[in-house]
């Protein structure tokens, strides 16, 4: 296959392709500063530099499209938020999955956006029993900040630094995420962020970026490399643990 990007392709070009990545994203509040597709931007990012690497290893590794519409109920209280629920992704993911897998052995879901596990992991667990190689990670890492702080921020700058309103970034909740969310499943992050940030983005900068977008990057291979799946498809860490999930 000559280009990353399966939309690029033509179908003798994916002829042969032996692992798809499928970038999931979300539309969705971003605090005052970054664009509604922050998650889609950051998993295409990723899933592009997985593939990358595994490619020049030989292996014949395509990337979809973004799925760009996800679950965000919980930014439903912001502006611009559009969400189609855990049910209708959940449909979209095995349709998706049991399309690919006609012509693909093995496909992995890589999602920008927390809040897509409950549906990840539902038709994961559906589409693994139908005894499809299929599974998924997420782009968070430990100890980042939860929404739109100084992580997202920064690989946002080192992406596409003109979507970043850097004189709008301001503080908004710093407490820990695992803290917070019994309020935020049950009222939305509206209730515990008015800003919608969960945590700080001032001192971003696009080189701190690059160097978390590599550490996803690297993880990601990993994972890949290893195969270990765990509890409804989640492809485990090299640790051995599962995977982060943030609004």
């Amino acid at each position: 296959m000559t280009a990353l990007p399966l939309g690029d392709a033509t179908s003798a070009e994916a002829d042969g392709t032996e692992l798809l990545l499928v970038p999931l994203g979300a539309v969705e509040q971003h605090g005052p500063h970054l664009p509604l597709g922050t998650d889609g931007l950051i998993a295409q990012a990723a899933c592009g530099g997985v593939a990358a690497t595994l490619r020049e290893q030989g292996r014949c590794v395509a990337v979809a499209p973004v799925v760009e519409l996800g679950a965000s109920g919980e930014h439903e209280g912001f502006a611009g938020t559009v969400s189609i629920g855990h049910e209708a992704l959940r449909h979209v993911l095995v349709e998706l999955v049991r399309s690919a897998t006609r012509w693909c052995p093995r496909v992995v879901l890589v999602s920008g956006h927390g809040g897509n596990v409950p549906a990840l992991s539902a038709a994961c667990r559906l589409l693994r029993e139908e005894s499809r190689d299929v599974a998924w990670t997420t782009c968070a890492e430990p100890g980042w900040d939860a929404h739109a702080g100084l992580a997202e921020t920064s690989i946002v700058l080192a992406l596409a630094p003109d979507l970043v309103r850097v004189g709008r970034a301001e503080p908004g909740n710093t407490e820990p995420v695992q803290v917070l969310w019994p309020r935020l499943r049950s009222a939305g992050v509206a209730a515990v962020a008015p800003n919608g940030v969960l945590g700080d983005p001032t001192g971003a900068t696009a080189e701190h970026g690059q160097e978390l977008l590599t550490v996803l990057v690297e993880r990601i291979v990993r994972q890949v490399r290893s195969g270990a799946v765990g509890d409804a498809g989640v492809l485990l860490r090299p640790d051995g643990a599962g995977t982060e999930a943030t609004p």
